[in-house]
């Protein structure tokens, strides 16, 4: 399930032959000039922007709508409820805070919340219970284990722990809440798993964050370096313009 940013990224993932699509909220809001992770991009601009995802793409789209645009349960709820309305095909809940100084709820409050959403999801929307233990440096795989436990007992849908270190892990992650199925996050800093490696130890999903978009960045990077260097001719072999008009309705 890769992670599209805006329209053009969407349908070129489905001409690739993708069946599901997820927006990235790093890739929008930087695309925005805005901080990701921080509320800079608001709740019901995210989810309008994952709708248009799925609308241009005709896939089903999850929405990355990080910590549910708020520390209370409620909010959590209120954001569920924003995306079924879209007509999304699901979302994520994390368990962080948008406060540097204390990056992840206490456990209590981050089973609360997905207790919350999963509530208001009920059954109409694929809930997706994150932690983010291992992007904030909180490299503790008993506790990551113990809240998505806790988020599988509390309803949600799918489990998903970005940045677990190796295989090992990820094992251990998937056999503690089977049956439910994991997704498991690809990026240019994370294990290098193959496929059928991944899908041996019983992972069901994958998506890549926002590593696409960065992958685009790279792009524009060194050709514009090259570029100012003195090779105007470093844009050649770019993807016809006629050829990306071509995938959306006239």
């Amino acid at each position: 399930m890769p992670n599209a940013w805006d329209g053009a990224s969407a349908v070129l993932l489905k001409r690739a032959g993708f069946e599901a699509l997820g927006s990235t909220s790093l890739g929008f809001a930087f695309s925005l000039g805005r901080q990701d992770g921080t509320h800079a991009v608001p709740r019901d601009q995210a989810v309008e922007h994952a709708a248009l995802l799925q609308r241009i793409s005709g896939l089903p789209v999850n929405g990355d709508l990080e910590d549910g645009f708020g520390a209370e349960p409620e909010d959590c709820a209120a954001t569920v409820r924003a995306a079924i309305a879209a007509g999304l095909a699901g979302l994520g809940i994390e368990d962080t805070t948008a406060d540097a100084a204390r990056p992840i709820h206490d456990f209590d409050a981050a089973v609360a919340r997905v207790r919350a959403a999963a509530t208001a999801a009920k059954g109409r929307i694929l809930l997706t219970g994150r932690t983010d233990n291992y992007l904030h440096d909180r490299t503790d795989l008993d506790d990551t284990i113990r809240r998505l436990s806790a988020f599988a007992e509390a309803g949600a849908d799918v489990l998903y722990a970005p940045g677990l270190p190796d295989m090992r892990s990820i094992v251990a992650v998937v056999r503690a809440v089977a049956p439910k199925p994991v997704n498991v996050l690809i990026g240019p800093e994370d294990a290098t798993a193959s496929l059928d490696e991944l899908s041996a130890a019983g992972v069901r999903r994958i998506s890549v964050g926002g590593a696409l978009y960065r992958v685009a960045m790279t792009a524009v990077h060194e050709v514009a370096t090259s570029m100012r260097a003195g090779n105007p001719g470093a844009v050649r072999g770019a993807i016809a313009g006629s050829e990306i008009a071509s995938l959306f309705p006239r």
